[in-house]
Protein backbone atom coordinates (compact mmCIF):
# COMPACT_ATOMS: atom_id res chain seq x y z
CA UNK A 1 0.00 0.00 0.00
CA UNK A 2 1.38 3.36 -0.99
CA UNK A 3 2.35 5.65 2.18
CA UNK A 4 -0.39 8.86 2.25
CA UNK A 5 2.40 10.98 4.06
CA UNK A 6 4.21 10.66 0.87
CA UNK A 7 1.82 11.89 -1.22
CA UNK A 8 0.72 15.29 1.09
CA UNK A 9 4.63 16.09 1.03
CA UNK A 10 4.46 16.10 -2.80
CA UNK A 11 1.62 18.23 -2.98
CA UNK A 12 2.84 20.60 -0.39
CA UNK A 13 6.12 20.44 -2.58
CA UNK A 14 4.12 21.88 -5.51
CA UNK A 15 2.13 24.34 -3.53
CA UNK A 16 4.78 26.10 -2.17
CA UNK A 17 6.60 26.04 -5.44
CA UNK A 18 3.72 27.67 -7.06
CA UNK A 19 3.12 30.26 -4.27
CA UNK A 20 6.89 31.31 -5.09
CA UNK A 21 6.02 32.06 -8.72
CA UNK A 22 3.53 34.29 -7.64
CA UNK A 23 3.54 38.07 -7.52
CA UNK A 24 6.82 38.31 -8.67
CA UNK A 25 8.00 41.75 -9.34
CA UNK A 26 10.23 41.64 -12.75
CA UNK A 27 12.01 44.84 -11.70
CA UNK A 28 13.52 43.44 -8.67
CA UNK A 29 14.48 40.07 -9.75
CA UNK A 30 17.40 39.95 -7.44
CA UNK A 31 14.51 39.60 -4.50
CA UNK A 32 12.55 36.33 -6.50
CA UNK A 33 12.76 33.12 -4.40
CA UNK A 34 15.47 30.62 -4.67
CA UNK A 35 13.12 28.43 -7.43
CA UNK A 36 11.98 31.45 -10.03
CA UNK A 37 15.72 32.42 -9.85
CA UNK A 38 17.17 29.29 -11.00
CA UNK A 39 14.29 28.72 -13.54
CA UNK A 40 15.03 32.50 -14.94
CA UNK A 41 18.71 31.50 -14.70
CA UNK A 42 17.96 27.72 -17.47
CA UNK A 43 15.35 30.24 -19.36
CA UNK A 44 18.21 32.66 -19.83
CA UNK A 45 21.10 29.91 -20.88
CA UNK A 46 18.53 27.86 -22.62
CA UNK A 47 17.89 31.13 -24.66
CA UNK A 48 21.73 31.92 -25.39
CA UNK A 49 22.40 28.62 -26.44
CA UNK A 50 19.55 28.45 -29.06
CA UNK A 51 20.33 31.71 -30.51
CA UNK A 52 24.09 30.58 -30.77
CA UNK A 53 23.11 27.50 -32.38
CA UNK A 54 20.99 28.91 -34.51
CA UNK A 55 23.59 31.54 -35.73
CA UNK A 56 25.79 28.77 -35.91
CA UNK A 57 23.61 27.04 -37.93
CA UNK A 58 22.78 29.30 -40.37
CA UNK A 59 26.19 30.14 -41.40
CA UNK A 60 27.00 26.53 -41.53
CA UNK A 61 24.28 26.16 -43.27
CA UNK A 62 25.50 29.06 -46.01
CA UNK A 63 28.77 27.34 -46.20
CA UNK A 64 27.10 23.40 -46.89
CA UNK A 65 24.84 25.29 -49.81
CA UNK A 66 27.73 27.29 -51.67
CA UNK A 67 29.88 23.36 -51.31
CA UNK A 68 27.01 22.14 -53.05
CA UNK A 69 26.56 24.23 -55.32
CA UNK A 70 30.23 23.90 -56.23
CA UNK A 71 30.03 20.23 -57.21
CA UNK A 72 28.69 19.82 -60.23
CA UNK A 73 31.66 22.09 -61.31
CA UNK A 74 34.21 20.27 -59.28
CA UNK A 75 32.66 16.60 -60.85
CA UNK A 76 33.05 18.29 -64.28
CA UNK A 77 36.61 19.20 -63.33
CA UNK A 78 37.40 16.24 -61.91
CA UNK A 79 36.09 14.00 -65.15
CA UNK A 80 38.39 16.43 -67.54
CA UNK A 81 41.56 16.18 -65.37
CA UNK A 82 40.65 12.21 -65.61
CA UNK A 83 40.33 12.22 -69.16
CA UNK A 84 43.21 14.42 -69.65
CA UNK A 85 45.03 11.85 -67.04
CA UNK A 86 44.19 8.65 -68.96
CA UNK A 87 45.33 10.35 -72.05
CA UNK A 88 48.39 11.85 -71.05
CA UNK A 89 51.27 9.76 -73.20
CA UNK A 90 48.84 10.74 -75.98
CA UNK A 91 48.74 14.49 -75.48
CA UNK A 92 52.12 14.79 -75.23
CA UNK A 93 52.65 12.94 -78.07
CA UNK A 94 50.16 15.73 -79.91
CA UNK A 95 52.10 18.42 -78.11
CA UNK A 96 54.85 17.25 -79.69
CA UNK A 97 53.81 17.08 -82.99
CA UNK A 98 52.19 20.28 -82.79
CA UNK A 99 55.68 22.05 -81.92
CA UNK A 100 57.28 19.96 -84.75
CA UNK A 101 54.51 21.58 -86.87
CA UNK A 102 55.00 25.04 -85.88
CA UNK A 103 58.86 24.55 -86.01
CA UNK A 104 58.23 24.21 -89.76
CA UNK A 105 55.84 26.87 -90.18
CA UNK A 106 58.47 29.03 -88.80
CA UNK A 107 61.35 28.14 -90.92
CA UNK A 108 58.80 28.94 -93.95
CA UNK A 109 59.53 32.86 -92.66
CA UNK A 110 62.11 34.39 -94.17
CA UNK A 111 63.72 36.83 -91.56
CA UNK A 112 64.63 40.75 -92.80
CA UNK A 113 67.82 39.96 -94.46
CA UNK A 114 65.50 37.13 -96.94
CA UNK A 115 62.94 39.39 -97.91
CA UNK A 116 64.75 40.62 -100.94
CA UNK A 117 65.87 36.96 -102.02
CA UNK A 118 61.91 36.28 -101.54
CA UNK A 119 60.86 39.52 -103.82
CA UNK A 120 63.36 38.07 -106.59
CA UNK A 121 62.06 34.72 -106.42
CA UNK A 122 58.38 36.13 -106.87
CA UNK A 123 59.42 38.15 -109.56
CA UNK A 124 61.30 35.15 -110.88
CA UNK A 125 58.17 32.49 -111.11
CA UNK A 126 56.55 35.03 -113.07
CA UNK A 127 59.22 35.46 -115.84
CA UNK A 128 60.24 31.83 -116.07
CA UNK A 129 56.55 31.51 -116.87
CA UNK A 130 56.70 34.17 -119.84
CA UNK A 131 54.73 36.67 -118.12
CA UNK A 132 55.39 39.87 -118.58
CA UNK A 133 55.53 42.23 -115.09
CA UNK A 134 53.53 45.74 -115.51
CA UNK A 135 53.40 46.22 -112.47
CA UNK A 136 55.55 44.80 -109.07
CA UNK A 137 55.48 47.22 -106.13
CA UNK A 138 55.80 46.08 -102.08
CA UNK A 139 53.44 48.03 -100.17
CA UNK A 140 53.74 48.59 -96.15
CA UNK A 141 54.96 46.25 -93.85
CA UNK A 142 52.31 45.53 -91.44
CA UNK A 143 53.82 44.37 -88.10
CA UNK A 144 52.00 42.00 -86.37
CA UNK A 145 52.31 39.84 -82.62
CA UNK A 146 54.83 37.73 -84.03
CA UNK A 147 55.30 38.29 -87.57
CA UNK A 148 55.36 40.72 -90.19
CA UNK A 149 53.40 41.24 -93.23
CA UNK A 150 54.62 42.63 -96.59
CA UNK A 151 51.31 42.94 -99.12
CA UNK A 152 52.67 43.19 -102.89
CA UNK A 153 50.70 44.45 -105.83
CA UNK A 154 51.23 42.66 -108.75
CA UNK A 155 50.32 43.01 -112.66
CA UNK A 156 51.44 40.89 -115.28
CA UNK A 157 50.23 40.43 -118.76
CA UNK A 158 50.26 36.45 -121.20
CA UNK A 159 48.23 33.36 -121.38
CA UNK A 160 46.06 31.76 -119.23
CA UNK A 161 47.48 28.92 -118.91
CA UNK A 162 50.70 30.51 -118.05
CA UNK A 163 49.12 32.74 -115.51
CA UNK A 164 47.39 29.88 -113.74
CA UNK A 165 51.09 28.03 -113.98
CA UNK A 166 52.25 31.13 -112.45
CA UNK A 167 49.87 31.33 -109.39
CA UNK A 168 50.66 27.58 -108.45
CA UNK A 169 54.74 28.67 -108.38
CA UNK A 170 53.67 30.99 -105.72
CA UNK A 171 51.91 28.74 -103.54
CA UNK A 172 55.06 26.19 -103.80
CA UNK A 173 57.79 28.39 -103.33
CA UNK A 174 59.68 27.27 -100.00
CA UNK A 175 58.53 30.36 -98.16
CA UNK A 176 54.85 31.11 -97.46
CA UNK A 177 53.14 33.52 -100.18
CA UNK A 178 49.46 33.90 -100.36
CA UNK A 179 47.43 35.49 -103.56
CA UNK A 180 44.57 38.12 -102.61
CA UNK A 181 41.90 39.92 -104.70
CA UNK A 182 43.13 37.74 -107.78
CA UNK A 183 41.31 39.52 -110.98
CA UNK A 184 42.12 37.77 -114.78
CA UNK A 185 40.88 39.89 -117.80
CA UNK A 186 41.68 40.12 -121.31
CA UNK A 187 43.96 42.65 -122.73
CA UNK A 188 41.21 44.52 -124.35
CA UNK A 189 39.40 44.72 -121.78
CA UNK A 190 41.48 45.97 -119.30
CA UNK A 191 43.04 48.66 -122.00
CA UNK A 192 39.35 49.73 -122.88
CA UNK A 193 38.58 49.41 -119.11
CA UNK A 194 35.36 47.48 -119.72
CA UNK A 195 34.47 43.76 -119.18
CA UNK A 196 35.11 41.23 -121.53
CA UNK A 197 34.89 37.68 -121.13
CA UNK A 198 38.42 35.67 -120.53
CA UNK A 199 39.79 33.50 -123.27
CA UNK A 200 42.13 31.01 -122.65
CA UNK A 201 43.83 31.57 -126.15
CA UNK A 202 44.38 35.45 -125.88
CA UNK A 203 46.53 37.47 -123.82
CA UNK A 204 45.26 38.03 -120.48
CA UNK A 205 46.34 40.61 -117.20
CA UNK A 206 46.45 39.05 -114.24
CA UNK A 207 46.07 41.70 -111.10
CA UNK A 208 46.48 40.44 -107.15
CA UNK A 209 47.97 41.35 -104.21
CA UNK A 210 50.91 38.76 -102.96
CA UNK A 211 51.19 38.42 -99.58
CA UNK A 212 54.45 37.26 -97.78
CA UNK A 213 55.37 36.95 -94.42
CA UNK A 214 58.63 37.23 -91.94
CA UNK A 215 59.68 36.46 -88.59
CA UNK A 216 60.38 39.81 -86.90
CA UNK A 217 63.97 39.74 -85.36
CA UNK A 218 64.95 40.31 -81.62
CA UNK A 219 65.08 43.98 -81.95
CA UNK A 220 61.98 44.40 -83.47
CA UNK A 221 60.14 42.20 -80.78
CA UNK A 222 61.97 44.12 -77.84
CA UNK A 223 60.40 47.21 -79.43
CA UNK A 224 57.35 45.61 -79.60
CA UNK A 225 57.53 44.51 -76.01
CA UNK A 226 58.18 48.31 -75.31
CA UNK A 227 55.32 49.94 -76.85
CA UNK A 228 53.10 47.68 -75.32
CA UNK A 229 54.39 48.51 -72.12
CA UNK A 230 54.00 52.15 -73.34
CA UNK A 231 50.26 51.76 -73.75
CA UNK A 232 49.77 49.85 -70.52
CA UNK A 233 51.21 52.54 -68.77
CA UNK A 234 49.48 55.70 -70.65
CA UNK A 235 46.27 53.45 -69.91
CA UNK A 236 46.91 52.78 -66.26
CA UNK A 237 48.13 56.77 -65.65
CA UNK A 238 44.89 57.62 -67.48
CA UNK A 239 42.40 55.60 -65.44
CA UNK A 240 44.02 57.12 -62.55
CA UNK A 241 43.87 60.22 -63.17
Amino acid sequence: MANPNINIDLNAWFADAQDQFRGLNPNEPGQWPILPKIAAGLAAGAVMVILGWVLLLSSQADELQTERDREPQLKQEYQTKLAQAVNLVELRKQRVQVQEYVTQLEKQLPGKAEMDALLSDINQAGLGRGLEFELFKPGQVVVKDYYAELPISIRVSGRYHDAGAFAADIANLSRIVTLHDLNITSVQASASGGAKAVSSGGPLVMEATARTYRYLDQAELDQQRADKAKKNAAKKSGGQA
